[in-house]
């Protein structure tokens, strides 16, 4: 497809006047548990994060036929959105608070709903949605002014809005987006680095059919609250910014939520109550009692000087423990080799190392580096604690140091995969480092400069690994000059995979060998998904800019447009 993009605007849908009616069933409990194959209900899929989905019509043995179906422009700004899919209706999230729903099979419009905000209200980062929910006839949404709200299914119409901060005073940014998962809507965000609260800091609990709150948690403890006392004596009013801004997974067993969080502000800890603290609950793992937002256990992967959040999907699996010693460098003594567990496991944060735990204790199982990191000497298999490298530490203000991976990771927001069909994860990563300034000046967000650079051994900034998750093993591995964004994969032994420099493909999941490919022209940024309609799979994605793709791309010199749009593709 040479020419993939010289007709893509002419084939982009336009507004009808009239729109078709669709019959939409109401979402379910057990819909959203397990979802019928030819849906994509959320973010990832399913409740336990695996961006996996059993559909086989497109294989290995045909996936070179696949071409392109339909594509529609999307609205303006920054663009990681997930097309969630149900009884053949698409349901869009464009930048903006835009949510557009459209044929799945055909691209033409249904209806959209643009939410209106108050006056002299402005939108930062272009308001990122990466995904939206679904339950009974309701699309569900968080708003750039810190709302929750639902929408009609059929129709787009406005059905309920609760606020959850007031933008004016203890502000978040709702970029992540929610699940739903025993009628409750679970959300998290952001926090401002300037003149916040702590209270912005906040995961929610909303009833799902009304939007009424259930409960919230703060990811920074209240005086008097079970890790206070990991702040010293920071006064509450500047203790700031560990945000949880990815969409949590859900263990309808244990009714647990797992929930990632972000770096403080400043980063150095120097600058907050000293290098000695653990500053909870950032860069951690949280499990929370679904029911009532308790704190049943946690894991902080590193206390982090250099915004290497650890927000990212968890990946809940049962499988057997075995991990391979030859590459995995950190492992708990009382595993017995082999033995069956129900694990927490993949890469939750920026450093790139991948962590397997106990989801029902939090007990540390095993972890490994992937990609290139500096940050962390050693962890204790026996308890999990984490021993950060003393010489990447800042102790005063003006200190330079090489930290690696860099802010965009190793691991960003783009989504890896899991496969039951192979037990193998499927992570895309940058080979990015940083030079790391701290500064005298606390204005800024972290508290320092950067410069940014391909970790230097290589020349290829993305790295796209494919690693056991039951012996810690690479299985095989693919490295390129462009860095590597979001992956889906699928019952006929793919793994779709887009990249900063517009390339979308589809590898075999066994070896990696590249068995389709297309040129869409600009980066991948969205969240790739199939489904099916009148039994046709089909394989969408979506284009545009984001932080991650935009820094890789400058370090490895690679300039593709920046267009805003989706693409579905099917065999002919």
């Amino acid at each position: 497809m040479k020419c993939a993009l010289c007709f893509v605007f002419a084939l982009t849908a336009f507004a009808q006047t009239t729109p078709p009616k669709r019959e939409v069933s109401p979402v379910t409990a057990p819909m959203l548990a397990k979802p019928d194959p030819a849906d994509w209900l959320m973010w990832r899929r399913t409740l336990d994060s695996w961006g996996y989905s059993p559909l086989n019509q497109i294989d290995r043995t045909n996936v070179a036929n696949l071409r392109l179906v339909w594509t529609r422009g999307m609205a303006d700004g920054t663009q990681e959105g997930t097309p969630l899919v149900h009884d053949g209706v698409m349901f869009l999230p464009n930048p903006g608070d835009l949510i557009q729903a459209l044929d799945a099979a055909t691209g033409d419009l249904l209806w959209d709903f643009k939410r209106q905000f108050p006056e002299g209200f402005r939108q930062g980062n272009g308001n990122t949605t990466r995904t939206l929910a679904l339950w009974g006839n309701s699309v569900i949404d968080l708003s750039a002014d810190d709302f929750v709200y639902g929408v009609d299914l059929a129709t787009g119409k406005m059905q309920w809005e609760t606020r959850v901060l007031d933008y004016r005073e203890d502000s978040g940014t709702q970029s992540g987006g929610p699940i739903v998962a025993g009628g409750k809507i679970f959300s998290t965000r952001a926090c401002r680095f300037n003149n916040a609260s702590p209270n912005a800091c906040v995961i929610t609990a909303h009833d799902a059919a009304t939007g009424k709150e259930l409960w919230r948690r703060r990811t920074i403890p209240r005086p008097g609250e079970p890790g206070d006392e990991s702040w010293g004596n920071l006064p509450e009013k500047d203790r700031r910014h560990v945000g949880a801004w990815m969409t949590p997974s859900f263990d309808p067993e244990l009714n647990l939520l797992y929930v990632g969080t972000s770096v403080t502000s400043p980063a150095p800890k120097y600058m907050l109550d000293g290098n000695d603290k653990e500053y909870l609950y950032h860069n951690s793992t949280l499990a929370l009692n679904a029911d009532t937002g308790e704190i049943v256990w946690y894991y902080q992967h590193v206390v982090d000087h250099w915004d290497l959040d650890h927000p990212f999907e968890r990946l809940l699996l049962d499988t057997a423990v075995a991990p391979d010693p030859s590459e995995v460098a950190w492992m708990n003594p009382r595993i017995k080799p082999g033995e069956r567990r129900k694990v927490l496991t993949g890469i939750p944060g920026k450093t790139g190392i991948v962590y397997t735990l106990d989801r029902a204790t939090g007990e540390f199982l095993w972890a490994r580096p992937t990609v290139v990191q500096n940050v962390i000497s050693k962890i204790d298999g026996a308890t999990g604690k984490v021993t950060v490298n003393p010489d990447a530490l800042f102790t005063a203000d003006g200190q330079t140091r090489r930290i690696c991976p860099g802010a965009n990771g190793g691991k960003d927001f783009p989504a890896g995969a899991y496969s039951p069909l192979t037990n193998t994860m499927y992570y895309g990563l940058q080979n990015a480092c940083f030079d790391v300034t701290s500064l005298a000046s606390r204005t800024t967000a972290y508290g320092f400069n950067t410069k940014g650079l391909i970790t230097p051994g290589t020349e290829n900034a993305g790295s796209l690994f494919a690693i056991s998750a039951e012996t810690g093993k690479t299985l095989w591995r693919y490295d390129q000059r462009a860095g590597m964004m979001s992956s889906v994969a699928t019952g006929g032994g793919l793994l779709f995979t887009g990249d900063t420099n517009g390339r979308f493909r589809a590898f075999d999941q066994n070896n990696g060998k590249i068995l389709w490919e297309v040129n869409l022209g600009s980066e991948v940024s969205g969240y790739p998904v199939t489904f099916s309609v009148k039994g046709k799979q089909y394989v969408a994605v979506s284009t545009g800019s984001s932080l991650v793709s935009t820094s890789i791309n400058a370090l490895a010199d690679l300039k593709p447009t920046k267009v805003n749009a989706i693409y579905v593709f099917a065999l002919p």
